[in-house]
């Protein structure tokens, strides 16, 4: 093609040419893009075309590159003068520049600018002279492809180069050298970052002449070209023979030449050769080096010679790094020497010395903050530079001052004299020049991160001085009482660069994060005055919202009348309103400010805590006394004309509903405080869904809708409904399909809107069957009388529980069709690569085939909640189809192509379907989603996202039809368990491992039905095969689980990876190991025992799945895990709560031992061993032990009880065991603590009653003597606490137990034993009434007891009662006092009632 051109042009006439130039740019900057293997065989025709545009064969113009400037180092702009192109007046000054075509670029020169995004770092104004612009892209083409072609044609290449800078001549010369080294820049830059080498020796010569050639080039642009290609031949070529080559040239050139092009030229050289290769590379020619430059830094009679030389010294310090150390102080003593000779009007010279300065301190580094003399004298010498620099008057080198001031900080904070620094970084925040602005900044980021508080104060102080009438320094300052972050918010407004403008947020994201809580009033201020400085101006805030709104915006205005007032003594500044990017950033603040308080202080968020603080200490700023502003501020920037505002409005506004939605409002009880403002909030939504609101207004509009609804604050349901309307108004705009006719903006905005609407939908749908939910399961409330319900006052305002699942129950007919569709898509859009062929060729029912990678964005950030909604709705109609005719005319409203799509994805007819087959298709979709994000959520994923999805499946898993699916199909539940144990091992929060137990508990309870219907329907078939029913289940008769295909084996895997995350102490191999640290035992925080006590439940349940055989494969794994359980977790806690663990360990014990395995006879010996060796298990664990102080005894007493009441006489009855049992009750009855003892006692006594008298009877003789010792001991060490009493009470219950169950013949003498012990509890007249309140209940508790007894067994009490006079006589005592005592209450009652039948309060007819 590129062959015709010239005929054609030479056929048509050179009005041709402009056109056949942009078709070589289009193809340089295609063919730029593809790999170069792609056109391969086309590089000898291409290369030809780019070397003729850049050597300007063709082109009788001498038109140059403007790459060079950006292909060499941005370091050297000091030697090339573009630091002038680093001001504001950066256009001006690019046109000034010769061999330039910066400043000149416009939109006619390349129409497709308008289009087409902007490179990162090109300048706006628009595209250069499309002459430029070719030989620019061929050059970065060149750069490409230069690394793909071979050796020989590299070499034909570089000699031709060198040919057409010999046949030039003059300006044409300049031109042709400054392209071709531009090219051979980008080729070497080319072959670094392929890794490629430049070629053989003759290649490498021939490029070496080149280079060399121009180091001694007038030119200083090309000479600098030179030394940077010299130094990227260095890198690329990696010899150490060639680099040494290279430096002793420049050496021995230095050392012989006098003139200054030569000198100039061969030190940049010796720079870049360090810069390219690294200290190591060069560190043998590091002494030669410094040594030459530190000759030419002295050199006074040409201050270009001293630049260049201290130029390249800043090099070798920086790329040297460590090794530069043993040159510091030399270096450091020129460096001020030539500070303080050289003139000061030689800029460039000082601006080089700062940059060796900075480059000095860098090596030194973390060695500044020593306090040896060395480093005293280095610190002070480089202060004293920097000092030096300081009082310079030129603006770069005061920049390059406080770059030097910067790096000191970084290594010796505490040498930096910060009051002295910031008052002058705050001079220069007013400065005319860009860089010294930018430096300014810059060194204020870095301190703000540490001190912020330190800086902030030094800049009110300083202005606080330049506003005093007394001091004469006459300092300019724009800082008023919004301080230094007022300055910085002000610049946002007048700075463009872009560099500039980052470091300043970065400075106020520091100072915001340190001081925004302890300074709340004032930044909240700040923020304020910036989103409301537009509203005299315009009229972004117009909508009236009622009286209560018009007073807010009269406050509003009022303050703002206030503040601006306060900086009106100074006419001369120009106030600029604050931009939108400005405005943005103020709500973005704002946002961070709730955050931070969020995590600084939950009092921030509770009113009522926050106005008693307030009183205690009004210096307390606390944000929820800020309420009213926040909610201004959010609505002024949410009803703003920059859209991009409106955005981070309607973000502020979510943020405000979700942190203060539950903060209750003390003075309304039942109230919360945001419902005061349920007119602003509808004020500030209505705006963002217009026709004209731009898509992701109001996409962001409906999240905001569905938090508001869904947070519970509206009380009013006619506010309810007004935003309920603004959704329902979306969801037509849903419903009108993809080729809607009022196509404002593209279709994936489009995507963006419909989704964000049906998610906005899905969220709402499930926050009102919530409450829907919770309202069924609350008791009924009783009817009140009139009294009552005036008393509570505000119920009327309370919504009714039904009112939200009213309101969206019309739209759910539309809104299921919708959100299957939906789901549908995004199932087809997570297909992998390779299935792209099952996608439909017209797009989804919301996507276009365009549009369908942005599209899968949008559906990522929508899938979630849409998953969770049709699932709850799924679940709520059992799965119930709708009316098919209404299917398809709900599909229909949408258009034509979703209503195809809405059918179900197969080849059948929707017709042919039987509603199995519809129900099956549904519950795949779901599964399928939900399993495929399960599989590997992204990193990026928000942890609500995996929430949402597993509550989904809990959702559906509670489906009857769901339940027999996956029970039916094991290995669907096998897979769904092996993700969620992935998901476990990515995703730490214990919310999400809760869930997943949920989850796997409701897998689990669905196996378990299905085995039970199964073994229900064989016994129905033949009642002779109820062996044979007990059979099923995993393991069959061999036992075997096998991994992969086992439920069993699945649920065990991912529960005991719970367990030992939790309790590592369970994994025996991790406790075993030598590198293991010993394990200090400590509770279990509330969320982690939760979690373990689920685990412990499911496990328990986990047998009931398996046959006998199965069982036994199990059980030592899961008895193991459950007795480590209850190990671990049994501690004593401060009011004898038993922590969630340890109930659900002792259940799962019982479930356990009660289930009918026991009584499997194929069985029956391995479940005997294997109950006795968990008993023998819990009674070593329980064994009282100095390690083990905090072990709770009642925890592993009601353990072992456990054992003898459901284990059977027969398994537990074993001499060893039950020894053990003794001891630990004889313990338990031995101890010290009251509490222990009464649970001791009640334990004992389930025991003693067991209907097997095998069992009990050992125990009554081993126990029964301990227990009637320590009763009798209870006369003589009274109770003196209400626990000490109930030990007795329940000591008493089991002796009187004893004495029920004792033969006849022997009920005297146990009668003996209960009643003395009970008469020794009585207390005479005269103890009792000084007797502490536990003594008086021991002998009212003992007097009742006797009472109740004596006509229980009335001749042995006789017996007894006669054998004994004085027992008598003590006994009718405390009857007779007892009886006294009764009276007197019942005459002093009668008394009270007589007294009160007179009314209590007389009126008097006269009042005076």
């Amino acid at each position: 093609m590129m062959s015709h051109i010239p005929s054609v042009i030479k056929a048509h006439g050179v009005h041709l040419k402009a056109s056949a130039a942009m078709v070589r740019l289009r193809l340089y900057d295609i063919l730029a893009l593809l790999p170069p293997k792609t056109y391969e065989g086309s590089f000898n025709a291409l290369l030809r075309e780019l070397v003729t545009e850049f050597t300007l064969t063709d082109n009788s113009a001498n038109t140059t590159t403007s790459l060079l400037r950006s292909l060499c180092h941005y370091d050297d702009s000091v030697l090339l003068g573009s630091w002038l192109q680093e001001t504001d007046h950066k256009s001006i000054e690019d046109q000034l520049q010769p061999n330039s075509a910066s400043g000149s670029g416009a939109l006619e020169h390349d129409p497709s600018s308008i289009y087409l995004r902007v490179p990162v770092g090109e300048a706006i104004p628009g595209p250069l002279p499309l002459g430029v612009s070719v030989i620019d892209a061929s050059v970065a083409l060149f750069g490409v492809v230069f690394p793909h072609v071979s050796f020989k044609h590299r070499l034909q290449m570089l000699d031709h180069f060198a040919e057409c800078i010999k046949q030039a001549k003059g300006v044409r010369q300049q031109a042709v050298q400054l392209n071709i080294f531009t090219a051979v820049l980008s080729a070497l830059k080319g072959l670094a970052e392929n890794k490629s080498s430049l070629g053989p020796e003759e290649v490498r010569k021939s490029a070496l002449a080149l280079v060399m050639g121009a180091l001694d080039n007038s030119n200083p642009i090309l000479r600098c070209a030179a030394g940077e290609a010299l130094g990227r031949m260095a890198q690329v070529v990696g010899e150490a023979t060639f680099i040494a080559r290279m430096a002793q040239y420049s050496f021995d050139k230095l050392k012989s030449a006098r003139d200054v092009v030569s000198r100039t030229g061969h030190s940049l050289a010796l720079g870049c050769l360090h810069r390219y290769v690294g200290g190591i590379g060069s560190g043998q020619h590091l002494k030669t080096s410094v040594s030459i430059l530190l000759a030419l830094a002295q050199d006074g009679t040409s201050h270009e010679v001293q630049t260049w030389a201290l130029h390249s010294l800043a090099l070798i310090v920086d790329s040297s790094g460590p090794m530069y150390r043993g040159y510091v102080e030399p270096t450091l003593s020129l460096v001020l020497t030539l500070l303080l000779t050289v003139p000061p009007s030689h800029t460039e010279v000082h601006q080089c010395l700062g940059r060796c300065l900075g480059a000095l301190i860098t090596t030194v580094g973390p060695e500044l903050q020593g306090n040896s003399a060395t480093i005293s004298t280095i610190r002070s010498s480089c202060l004293v530079g920097c000092a030096i620099m300081q009082d310079h008057s030129d603006s770069l080198v005061q920049a390059a001052a406080i770059s030097c001031l910067q790096q000191l900080h970084m290594f010796a904070p505490r040498h930096v004299n910060l009051s002295s620094l910031v008052p002058c970084l705050c001079v220069h925040l007013c400065s005319s020049h860009l860089l010294l602005r930018r430096a300014a900044v810059a060194c204020l980021r870095q301190l703000a991160q540490r001190e912020a508080a330190e800086v902030c104060e030094y800049a009110m102080s300083l202005a606080k001085k330049a506003g005093d009438p007394k001091d004469s320094t006459g300092m300019n300052l724009n800082i008023t009482e919004t301080g230094l972050e007022g300055v910085l918010f002000g610049m946002l407004d007048r700075e463009t660069d872009k560099k500039l403008c980052s470091d300043i947020h970065d400075t106020l994201g520091h100072m915001l994060s340190s001081l925004a809580v302890e300074k709340l009033s004032h930044w909240l201020k700040l923020c304020k005055d910036v989103l409301a400085a537009s509203i005299e101006a315009g009229a972004a805030v117009t909508l009236q919202v009622g009286k209560e709104e018009d007073l807010e915006k009269k406050d509003e205005m009022d303050d703002d009348i206030m503040f601006t007032a306060l900086g009106e003594d100074d006419k001369s500044m120009p106030s600029v309103a604050p931009r939108w990017v400005t405005r943005v950033f103020a709500a973005d603040c704002l946002c961070r400010i709730i955050l931070l308080c969020e995590s600084a202080d939950k009092v921030h968020f509770d009113l009522a805590a926050a106005r008693s603080a307030k009183l205690k200490n009004p210096k307390d700023d606390l944000l929820v006394l800020h309420l009213p502003d926040l909610i201004r501020m959010a609505f002024m920037a949410a009803t703003d004309h920059s859209n991009q505002l409106r955005m981070a409005g309607l973000q502020a506004l979510e943020d405000i509903i979700k942190k203060f939605a539950a903060v209750p409002e003390p003075e309304f009880p039942g109230h919360v405080i945001l419902e005061q403002y349920q007119a602003n909030v509808g004020a500030a939504l209505r705006p963002a869904f217009s026709q004209d609101t731009p898509s992701d207004i109001t996409a962001k509009a409906c999240q905001v809708c569905s938090t508001w609804i869904g947070s519970g604050v509206v009380s009013d349901l006619n506010d309810l409904r007004r935003v309920h309307n603004l959704l329902v108004s979306s969801l037509d705009k849903v419903q009108s399909g993809k080729g809607s006719s009022s196509q404002l903006y593209s279709e994936s905005a489009t995507t963006m809107e419909k989704l964000a609407v049906l998610k906005a939908w899905a969220e709402v749908y499930i926050v009102a069957m919530k409450i829907k939910k919770e309202a069924e399961n609350k008791p009924q409330r009783e009817v009140k009388s009139n009294e009552e319900e005036e008393d509570d006052f505000g119920a009327a305002d309370v919504l009714p529980p039904d009112s939200l699942i009213t309101l969206v129950q019309p739209e759910l007919p539309t809104l299921n069709h919708l959100w299957l569709a939906a789901l549908k898509d995004y199932a087809l859009l997570t297909l992998p690569a390779e299935f792209a062929s099952q996608l439909p060729s017209d797009g989804g029912a919301f996507y276009t085939p365009e549009t369908i990678d942005t599209a899968r964005l949008h559906y990522r950030n929508s899938w979630a909640p849409i998953l969770h909604a049709v699932a709850v709705w799924l679940n709520s109609t059992g799965f119930a189809l709708n009316d098919p005719s209404e299917d398809m005319a709900t599909s229909l409203q949408r258009g034509p192509a979703a209503a195809v799509h809405s059918q179900p994805s197969s080849s059948t007819s929707p017709a042919s379907k039987t509603q199995e087959d519809v129900v099956k298709d549904r519950i795949h979709l779901l599964l399928g989603v939900s399993i495929e994000f399960l599989c590997f959520p992204r990193p990026e994923e928000p942890i609500e996202h995996v929430a949402a999805c597993l509550q989904a499946l809990r959702t559906l898993l509670d489906s009857p039809c769901v339940r027999t699916h996956i029970a039916e199909d094991q290995l669907l539940g096998v897979e769904l368990l092996n993700v969620l144990h992935r998901l476990l091992l990515t995703r730490d929060p214990p919310s999400v491992q809760l869930q997943v137990t949920g989850v796997v508990w409701e897998t689990i309870r669905a196996a378990q039905d299905y085995l039970q219907e199964q073994r229900r329907a064989k016994c129905k078939e033949d009642a002779s095969e109820k062996d044979a029913a007990c059979m099923l289940g995993e393991g069959g008769d061999t036992g075997g689980l096998v991994p992969g295909k086992s439920l069993v084996f699945a649920a065990m895997e991912l529960l005991v990876f719970i367990l030992v995350r939790h309790l590592p102490q369970l994994n025996t191999k991790v406790m075993d190991s030598p590198s293991h640290m010993p394990y200090k035992p400590q509770r279990l925080p509330e969320e982690s025992a939760s979690l373990v006590a689920a685990t412990v439940t499911i496990l328990a349940d986990l047998p009931s799945l398996c046959s006998p055989d199965g069982s036994m494969t199990i059980l030592p794994t899961i008895l193991f895990l459950i007795t480590g359980v209850l190990k671990e977790t049994a501690e004593k806690t401060a009011d004898n709560q038993v922590p969630p663990p340890v109930s659900a360990a002792l259940q799962g014990i019982k479930t356990i031992i009660t289930s009918p395995l026991a009584k499997v006879d194929k069985t029956h010996k391995e479940w005997t061993a294997l109950i006795r060796s968990t008993l023998a298990s819990v009674l070593e664990y329980s064994q009282p032990d100095e390690t083990k102080p905090k072990m709770d005894e009642v925890s592993m007493l009601t353990a072992i009880t456990l054992f003898l009441l459901s284990a059977g006489a027969e398994i537990v009855g074993v001499t060893s065991l039950q020894n053990g049992c003794m001891n630990r009750f004889r313990n338990a009855l031995n101890s010290s603590d009251p509490w222990v003892q009464a649970k001791c006692y009640q334990l004992l006594l389930s025991v003693l009653q067991h209907s097997n008298r095998a069992l009990s009877t050992p125990y009554i003789h081993s126990l029964a003597p301990l227990v009637v010792e320590k009763l009798k001991a209870v006369e003589r060490s009274k109770p003196n606490s209400n626990t000490e009493l109930l030990a007795v009470q329940e000591g008493i219950k089991v002796l009187e137990t004893l004495v029920a169950m004792g033969e006849e013949q022997n009920r005297v003498q146990l009668l003996a034993l209960l009643v003395t012990t009970l008469i020794s509890y009585l207390l005479d007249e005269n103890a009792f009434t000084s007797a502490p309140p536990a003594s008086k209940g021991l002998h009212e508790f003992a007097l009742q007891d006797l009472m109740r007894i004596g006509p229980l067994y009335p001749s042995a009490f006789k017996t007894v009662i006669g054998a004994a006079p004085e027992l008598k006589s003590r006994l009718e005592t405390a009857i007779r006092a007892s009886q006294a005592s009764s009276k007197a209450k019942a005459a002093a009652r009668l008394a009270q009632t007589t007294v009160q039948a007179a009314p209590t309060i007389k009126l008097k007819t006269s009042f005076f």
